[in-house]
């Protein structure tokens, strides 16, 4: 799993992830652009401030579109999931935007039980938010069970 280093720092993040193995990344958009070349699956989130995605998700995903037109299989039927961290309101369009990147990109699409974001103010509040959690615990599996099936 690769965390972008920039995104987390911009948004006042810790990160707290437990029993996987974390490479935090600086941004570097080429080399970020060759791990996603390489990977099997891609997963998009961002915080949500203003409505929306961050300025910073905005740059990264136009970058990434541009940087894929060269070759269109670098997204083409890679599986994608989209989710954000919001503090009350926005969390739906931010979803809405990567999924549409990722369509846009004819990227499979991963959903779960229901729209993929978590709540919270503080630092680790979303962790007690237990509907966000369960989604994201099921966009996962959702993710693994295709990769699994693209891969057999």
């Amino acid at each position: 799993m690769w965390i972008l280093k920039w995104f987390f720092r911009c948004a006042g993040m810790q990160l707290n992830i437990k029993k996987k193995p974390v490479q935090v990344l600086p941004y570097d958009f080429h080399v970020i652009f060759e791990k996603i070349k390489e990977a099997d699956g891609l997963v998009l989130g961002s915080p949500v401030y203003g409505a929306d995605i961050s300025a910073k998700m905005k740059n990264f995903i136009d970058r990434l579109g541009i940087a894929s037109l060269g070759d269109a299989k670098v997204l083409q039927r890679k599986p994608g999931a989209a989710v954000s961290a919001v503090r009350r309101a926005g969390g739906m369009t931010a979803v809405d935007a990567l999924n549409h990147f990722m369509l846009f990109r004819e990227m499979l699409v991963v959903g779960s039980t229901y729209w993929n974001m978590v709540y919270g103010k503080d630092v680790g509040d979303v962790l007690n938010d237990d509907e966000g959690m369960a989604n994201m615990r099921n966009i996962g599996e959702n993710m693994a069970w295709l990769l699994k099936k693209l891969h057999a």
